[in-house]
């Protein structure tokens, strides 16, 4: 049975990520007031426009980021994996100006939103762990969007591949090389401007190089150091370095 008073320790592991919080520290984040919710894949959680009064700590399974323009298309802007606050902003601007929606199934915890400016303000080190947590968001979005902007299409879907394998293995989620996916060719191209035949043809393009392996959604980078050379990966931008060994064996 699980220890309901362990249920927000996914936190803990990712404020710790970026600044390490006392016994004192890791207590409040747990006594947070939370409701724990199962959501199905493709649930929404957040809808661009509304007023959320709760913040959504991702417990279990994927989310993503997204706005959906006016003639109907999605550009997907983030993604996010257990033990992120997917929409730490709204704590403060109130107004969502974007949609959160799951990837697939997940457990999420609602946390009202006034707990959140209530903890960051009683314990600044909590505090300054939940900014340097915005700040290294902002850091992954702006490399996403040099990667739509400027790298040709295998070393967009490239470069993806290579966070997304870097960031499981950071939380103990998987290994860097070897892991689950658990977006499809559309999700794939709504995240990197591509269309879903451009993103088959360029996955089959970095299969046949020996880049990766595919087996249903399971991802094999065979060859990390010529994948990093193949996407212009430097993995600086997500901060990790002195916090999880990113050299690989």
């Amino acid at each position: 049975m699980q220890d309901r008073s362990q249920t927000l320790s996914p936190m803990i592991d990712k404020l710790q990520l970026w600044r390490p919080l006392d016994p004192a520290e890791k207590r409040a984040i747990l006594a947070l007031p939370h409701k724990v919710e199962e959501a199905r894949a493709h649930a929404c959680l957040v809808r661009e426009g509304e007023k959320p009064s709760h913040s959504c700590l991702l417990l279990e399974g994927f989310a993503f980021r997204h706005k959906v323009l006016v003639d109907g298309s999605r550009s997907i802007s983030a993604i996010h994996m257990k033990g992120d606050i997917v929409d730490l902003q709204n704590a403060l601007l109130g107004t969502a100006d974007h949609s959160v929606e799951t990837l697939t199934r997940a457990t999420v915890a609602f946390i009202p939103r006034e707990e959140m400016k209530r903890i960051a303000f009683e314990f600044p080190s909590v505090g300054l762990a939940m900014w340097y947590d915005t700040l290294v968001d902002g850091s992954i979005f702006r490399e996403w969007i040099a990667n739509i902007a400027r790298r040709d299409a295998a070393a967009r879907l490239a470069h993806l591949l290579c966070e997304f394998g870097l960031r499981l293995q950071a939380i103990g989620l998987g290994d860097r090389r070897s892991y689950q996916l658990p977006m499809t060719q559309e999700q794939l191209a709504d995240a990197t401007g591509l269309t879903s035949v451009h993103v088959n043809r360029t996955l089959m393009d970095l299969e046949s190089r020996g880049l990766i392996a595919r087996s249903k959604k399971a991802v094999t980078i065979a060859d990390w150091k010529r994948m990093e050379d193949a996407a212009g990966f430097n993995e600086a931008y997500l901060h990790l370095r002195g916090q999880v060994s990113l050299s690989p064996p």
